[in-house]
């Protein structure tokens, strides 16, 4: 299928590593322009490289996106910006029994998205055409007591693209949720390999992985997905083939939920 994103200019927020830069690969391999985002100058050439030499379009943003200041050094490029992926977010250690880091989750991983999306969207509604995606996690709708702050900030984002989709009633420019769950991007993968080794698990990538969906979020294909695997369905929701696909909230967590 022609995904129809072959000449759009997409903004991959956090792009310069894991989930975001396995959704930049697969955006270039449409045929998008990438613009690849990162905090710090030098952050995104590593991904801009990988791109360039494999035949695709990309170049290097560089943007502090989590201060209204910050946000604006992507205004020479924003006007262009046919599709922005919110990808950028993380937890930082919030808990119940201090506000620490409270705050700075939802801006990490709300006000960022939106700093981003108020910036690109005046152009995507003057041309008619638009995508906004922000990723989440469905760790939200499964929460532990770790981390109160950033699971509640991303189970914020479904309310966040209902009220966007219809704040863009009209326009052609759509507003949607990913929620993958556990992605095997290589932080997570070194994360997963020390706590098996500590548990006696000595053996190859595989039974890391079978380990890590035993004793953590597992799901019912019983497969940890690639950045890859998710960068394929946040396409798709750019796509023009998903063009009545707007407000949703869109589940890629191979079943985690009923695992």
């Amino acid at each position: 299928m022609d995904l129809g994103l072959t000449g759009k200019t997409a903004l991959i927020t956090g792009s310069y590593r894991g989930t975001g830069a396995g959704i930049a690969g697969v955006f270039a391999a449409e045929g998008a322009h990438v613009l690849v985002h990162g905090f710090e100058t030098g952050q995104p050439d590593e991904v801009v490289d990988r791109i360039t030499s494999s035949g695709g379009r990309a170049q290097g943003v560089v943007a502090d996106i989590a201060s209204d200041e910050g946000a604006k050094d992507l205004g020479a490029v924003a006007s262009g910006v046919d599709i922005v992926v919110n990808n950028y977010g993380a937890p930082i250690g919030s808990r119940w029994s201090a506000m620490d880091n409270w705050a700075e989750e939802w801006n990490r991983n709300v006000l960022t998205g939106v700093r981003v999306a108020q910036l690109c969207l005046p152009a995507m509604r003057e041309r008619g055409w638009g995508r906004v995606i922000f990723i989440g996690t469905v760790g939200s709708r499964m929460p532990g007591t770790r981390n109160p702050g950033y699971y509640t900030a991303k189970a914020g984002m479904h309310a966040l693209v209902r009220t966007l989709a219809m704040e863009l009633r009209g326009s052609g420019v759509t507003a949607n949720l990913v929620s993958p769950a556990m992605i095997a991007t290589e932080e997570m993968q070194a994360m997963l390999t020390r706590r098996a080794v500590k548990a006696g698990v000595d053996g190859t990538w595989d039974d890391v992985a079978k380990w890590g969906l035993a004793n953590g979020m597992g799901n019912l294909n019983e497969h940890i997905a690639d950045p890859a695997d998710i960068g394929a369905v946040v396409a798709f929701v750019a796509s023009e083939a998903a063009w009545h696909i707007n407000g949703a909230d869109v589940a890629v967590d191979g079943g985690a939920v009923d695992a």
